[in-house]
């Protein structure tokens, strides 16, 4: 069997750095961009907030229906030509939309923007690691994480610098500038090319347990992408309307503020436990915890939001940490390297439909029904998902590693 490239311990960690200093600028300039730019934007084209954010939400269907052609790409290529293909993309994309001049134009741009996505984000990084370093990727995946959890912390402040300085259609060209000048060089450059693919229909590739001679329409499948989808939706909802479900159950101005900034300090304990020591343990124990962590949440919020928002916010902030590496570490070890990148963009579809549609469908809850029917189906989301965690196996599937 053809093993991936032999790239050296110390030198995996510098690849891993520099795809995760790079995905800090693909999720700054993509799901983060309207954070700052939204109200500019529909300002200069007489347009509803909403529909402009929904920009974000096209491009994350987009991405959806990209994500499974673009893990078999990196199966079958290696990642360096598809995170190169994203930096491209996204050059286009952000000159599409300092272009745009209505709003067909606009969503033009998200369409492209939603490609690089697909090429440039967590799955097509999170293969390129598997496609490289086989087994061993799970260890990167941690520093991959950590890096881009600082894309709100560092593209926030530089893109608000720009647009004041400058506006927000030369902000969008200068962020284009840096894909082309310092993304596309760094792909190129610093990420190796892999070696030869393998091939499931090989006789070796049968002497891999649980690997990819698995189909999309396995149990085991469609557990895992259940599992996800429901935190995908519980996430994206949250990371809209959370300050206002806390405002509407009661919870002042000040605490709110306070609840929103613990969740992303949260996040970093399990980032650092699982860096330090996830190999110990296999990813499906880390994925039953953070299930757990964002039920109680979802139970916090449910039971005495006005009391226990602080201690749900904790819980969740951990527990999403500990499941985006669980992400990509789980179906590295059920299903094994030959069709990592594939089963990678299977998963991401229907989480990244779930993550499209998720906030609006929140807001048509909120505004109906109230934040208690919203708190209500995240909860019973969060309930599935952590009974589902449980007919995930826990023994290792394991590649014989040089």
């Amino acid at each position: 069997m053809t093993l991936p490239s032999p790239v050296t311990l110390p030198a995996s960690g510098r690849i891993a750095c520099v795809i995760g200093l790079m995905q800090i600028m693909a999720w700054s300039c993509t799901y983060f961009l309207l954070a700052v730019m939204a109200p500019p934007v529909a300002q200069s084209l007489v347009a509803p907030l909403p529909v402009i954010v929904g920009g974000l939400a096209w491009g994350l269907l987009v991405a959806g229906v990209c994500a499974p052609s673009v893990g078999r790409m990196v199966d079958r290529f290696g990642g360096r030509r598809v995170l190169a293909s994203s930096s491209v993309l996204l050059a286009f994309g952000l000159l599409g939309v300092a272009g745009a001049t209505n709003l067909l134009t606009y969503y033009v741009a998200w369409t492209v923007l939603g490609g690089a996505m697909a090429a440039g984000l967590y799955d097509a990084a999170f293969a390129t690691l598997g496609r490289l370093f086989g087994a061993r990727a799970r260890s990167l995946i941690p520093v991959v994480v950590v890096l881009a959890s600082f894309s709100s912390t560092l593209g926030w402040p530089l893109i608000t610098q720009l647009q004041a300085a400058m506006g927000w259609r030369c902000a969008c060209l200068v962020l284009a500038g840096l894909h082309v000048f310092i993304g596309l060089p760094t792909h190129l450059l610093l990420i190796p090319v892999a070696g030869p693919s393998i091939s499931v229909a090989s006789p070796a590739a049968t002497t891999l347990p649980l690997a990819a001679v698995k189909t999309r329409d396995s149990p085991l499948f469609l557990y895992l992408a259940t599992l996800l989808t429901c935190q995908a939706f519980i996430v994206s909802c949250l990371s809209v309307h959370l300050l206002e479900v806390l405002r509407m159950s009661g919870v002042n101005a000040d605490s709110v503020l306070l609840v929103a900034m613990a969740i992303g300090p949260a996040q970093g304990l399990p980032l650092a436990l699982e860096f330090l020591a996830g190999h110990r343990w296999h990813p499906t124990w880390s994925t039953r915890l953070a299930m757990l962590s964002s039920f109680l949440a979802m139970t916090c919020l449910v039971v005495e939001p006005a009391r226990m928002a602080l201690l749900a916010a904790i819980l969740y902030g951990a527990g999403n940490g500990m499941l985006t590496i669980a992400r990509g570490a789980l179906p590295l070890s059920l299903f094994g390297v030959a069709a990592y990148g594939r089963y990678l963009g299977l998963l991401a579809r229907p989480m990244l439909f779930a993550q499209a549609c998720g906030p609006l469908l929140a807001a048509l809850v909120l505004s109906a029904s109230g934040p208690t029917a919203l708190l209500s189906g995240m909860w019973a989301l969060a309930l599935l998902g952590f009974a589902i965690s449980f007919l995930l196996p826990v023994s290792e599937t394991r590649l014989r590693l040089p």
